[in-house]
């Protein structure tokens, strides 16, 4: 089965979770994260997000990078990332 063009992003406890397809990373996050509340722009695995944080009323503005991630699991970040087009929050 092919994999679709978007990917997922969201958050559970103390762990970030990015989708696609049938591979799901993990990795870890702040300890005060609560949520992603918005996905700004997705560039070939480079992220920027807004994220809601316990010990601050505003939301704050966030950078991921899932190349270096992708590299440390031996996964080619190129032909892995080229495929997505669009990254959504995790329902």
């Amino acid at each position: 089965m092919e994999a679709p063009n978007f990917a997922t992003l969201g958050n559970s406890k103390a762990f970030t979770i990015f989708k696609y397809g049938d591979l799901m990373i993990r990795f870890k996050s702040p300890y005060s994260l609560e949520r992603y509340t918005e996905i700004k722009l997705w560039e070939n695995g480079y992220l920027v997000v807004m994220a809601k944080y316990l010990h601050n009323e505003t939301e704050e503005e966030e950078y991921i990078d899932i190349v270096p991630i992708l590299k440390d699991l031996y996964i080619n970040p190129t032909s892995f990332l080229k495929p997505i087009e669009h990254v959504y929050l995790e329902k």
